[in-house]
């Protein structure tokens, strides 16, 4: 199989930016006119696929909303999965996956090998135990063709507590722990700087990406290390205040490789798939304008 950043790119450039978030939660479902139960959610997830399968680059469900209903919302999960991957669709599982040695493995086992019942593309990712602690996922994507997206500095207002510190230890000294990150998915992805030869701008895409929240406030330091040759997925557009304006300024160099995650503003839009697929495609056009035109 070809690299995730590859068929990413390939995604991208033939559907647009946006990645559709399936976030079942309990205010939706009755919102839809659904029940709060494996039925509600597999029904929710029905119109999702008919909406997007084959028409939007990535999805992205959200295991947690799944998994609140034990082994029939797995089930649902599984399901969901299965369809839009057999449709051409990227799935990217958000999971937020992070431990050390042999459950590492596991997790990366239980996502990222293809004969895993729950496989998919992509996972998300926690570095917080150390970066080297995503070893045994980074290998097993490598070996797959499948990706990661690390957490890197998300909108959530406890994070810059703990990602904007600066670290004290090894080459890294002085960084932020965000920066650090991100440093480390330049040297997974193999990138150089977009202003020396060969750059991070011009290569192809990694598939060691990263997540950075669309209302995080941008800087220097931070837009400078987004150069690091991997896409960077961009949650909290619409509902959590993520404007167009904020991720285009946020992306600087990387907005080619930016892809915004939009879950609620798009799934206002339902349950009619045809109206889910229209909201998709209208957030599609107005991004591609902005970080690709």
């Amino acid at each position: 199989m070809d690299p995730f950043g590859t068929r990413l790119e390939a995604a991208l450039d033939q559907h647009g930016p946006v990645c559709a978030g399936l976030d079942p939660h309990a205010s939706l479902l009755s919102a839809w006119g659904l029940d709060d139960d494996a039925d509600g959610v597999r029904r929710f997830s029905q119109a999702c696929v008919e909406a997007w399968a084959g028409r939007v680059a990535l999805v992205k469900p959200q295991s947690a909303f799944y998994e609140r209903h034990g082994s029939a919302g797995i089930a649902v999960l599984e399901e969901t999965v299965a369809a839009f991957r057999a449709a051409g669709t990227l799935v990217l599982l958000d999971v937020k996956r992070g431990d050390i040695g042999s459950t590492a493995q596991a997790y990366a086992e239980a996502y990222l090998d293809p004969a895993a019942p729950l496989a998919v593309d992509a996972i998300t990712a926690s570095p917080f135990l150390g970066v080297g602690s995503l070893t045994p996922m980074v290998d097993l994507a490598r070996a797959h063709g499948a990706g990661l997206f690390v957490l890197a500095l998300t909108s959530n207002p406890e994070a810059p507590q703990v990602q904007l510190a600066r670290t004290t230890v090894g080459p890294d000294a002085g960084r932020t722990v965000a920066t650090t990150v991100l440093a480390a998915l330049a040297e997974l992805n193999g990138a150089t700087p977009s202003g020396a030869s060969g750059g991070a701008a011009n290569a192809p895409l990694g598939s060691f990406g990263a997540v950075v929240g669309a209302t995080v406030a941008p800087s220097e330091e931070l837009t400078a290390a987004l150069d690091f040759g991997g896409p960077v997925l961009m949650p909290g557009v619409g509902a959590q205040g993520g404007t167009v304006a904020a991720v285009r300024e946020l992306a600087g160099q990387a907005r080619q490789r930016v892809v915004p995650s939009v879950s609620r503003e798009l799934l206002g839009a339902g349950p009619d798939p045809q109206a889910l697929r229209e909201a998709a495609a209208s957030l599609n056009d107005t991004f591609r304008a902005a970080l690709r035109g």
